[in-house]
């Protein structure tokens, strides 16, 4: 068996939708227009190559559960499809192992915040450009860079361009601004994500404070849109102090409903937003507090990508509507630690009002 790279991952975990996200609650800030999509790169042929076939494909409703299994430490490899067990809101679902998703390209946002905190932090990340380069790796890529404090701004359009990218990094400093509204951020790149090729898996790293401040799309609705698609949001915070709690999303239990678990994950997000939003899609959470502490993130980050069994299943006919609980084990290693999705968002209605 042969795993995912996480830029496989990253990239496959994401290029398929289990609905079309609804655009009205995530309208792009109307002095940063929604890009168009970006010509093929003739220094990048492989990423022009539309027709190539790939395994995973649109329009079927499949939940990409993108999962690590490790053990004191370890990564266990070679594990096989009949070896996991999946259950969507307690109940058994088939469960398939994608061992190909080699001609699928990857759909990256990076996601930086400029305001508040990040006048002391962003001389941590200088090596930011050389570090997006190492997760994106060599697959056919597309990256765009957004910047976000009271508002999400659209820096880079999408390019394949990674030289490209590097100089808006380094022409993109701190910006003068109270607020750092992550959930808009998070959903304004879902948002242009979704307008890519669905060839591509589709990524989002966010690199900011763990908390929001000042967001207008609230909390119920981000969890539906990440949960009605396969982007998988990667996050590295700054150091988070007394936000950092231990990881209550995993605490889920079996028979809480759709309504229960979408109350359980908007607490999450309450708490630590940027860490909320990487475990409800599958993506990981780190945090630093020095620029050596940055790197070892970002490379953490890298290495972890290239460990993911990206397994999936069908959403049950008939599932009842709303936030769905999804649960990943191995049974033969009943102590391992598995990082997998944790919900996926059934049905078309809106997400209800919670407390």
């Amino acid at each position: 068996m042969k795993l995912l790279s996480h830029t496989q991952f990253i990239t496959a975990a994401l290029c398929l939708s289990l609905g079309t996200i609804a655009h009205a609650q995530t309208p792009a800030p109307q002095d940063q227009p929604t890009p168009a999509p970006v010509a093929a790169d003739a220094a990048n042929p492989a990423a022009a190559n539309q027709d190539q076939p790939y395994t995973l494909r649109t329009g079927a409703n499949i939940v990409l559960v993108p999962t690590t299994v490790s053990v004191k430490g370890q990564i266990l490899y070679e594990l096989k499809a009949s070896q996991f067990r999946i259950t969507d809101n307690g109940v058994s679902q088939p469960v398939t192992l994608d061992e190909d998703a080699d001609s699928l390209g990857l759909s990256l946002v990076v996601v930086l915040q400029c305001s508040r905190m990040a006048m002391m932090e962003y001389e941590k990340m200088q090596g930011l450009p050389s570090l997006v380069e190492s997760l994106v790796g060599g697959a056919p890529h597309e990256v765009a860079l957004v910047r976000y404090g009271s508002h999400p701004e659209l820096v880079q359009p999408f390019t394949h361009s990674l030289d490209k990218v590097a100089t808006a990094m380094t022409h993109m400093g701190p910006c003068e601004d109270g607020n750092a509204a992550t959930r808009d951020a998070v959903s304004y790149a879902s948002s242009i994500l979704e307008n890519r090729d669905s060839h591509n898996r589709h990524a989002v790293l966010l690199i900011g404070e763990a908390a929001d401040h000042g967001s207008s799309v609230k909390e119920k609705d981000l969890i539906a849109q990440l949960g009605r698609s396969n982007t998988v949001v990667d996050a590295v915070a700054y150091s988070p102090g007394s936000n950092e709690t231990k990881d209550d999303l995993k605490r889920f239990s079996g028979g809480r409903g759709p309504i229960g678990t979408l109350i359980m994950a908007v607490q999450g997000m309450r708490k630590n937003t940027a860490k909320s939003v990487a475990e409800l899609s599958g993506g990981d959470y780190f945090h630093f507090g020095n620029r050596n502490g940055f790197d070892e993130s970002i490379g953490k980050l890298t290495n972890r990508v290239h460990n993911y069994y990206l397994l999936s299943f069908t959403v049950p006919s008939g599932a009842e509507g709303g936030l769905h609980e999804i649960r990943v084990t191995v049974p033969e290693y009943s102590q391992a630690d598995i990082r997998a999705r944790h919900n996926y968002y059934a049905g078309d209605a809106p997400p209800p009002d919670v407390p």
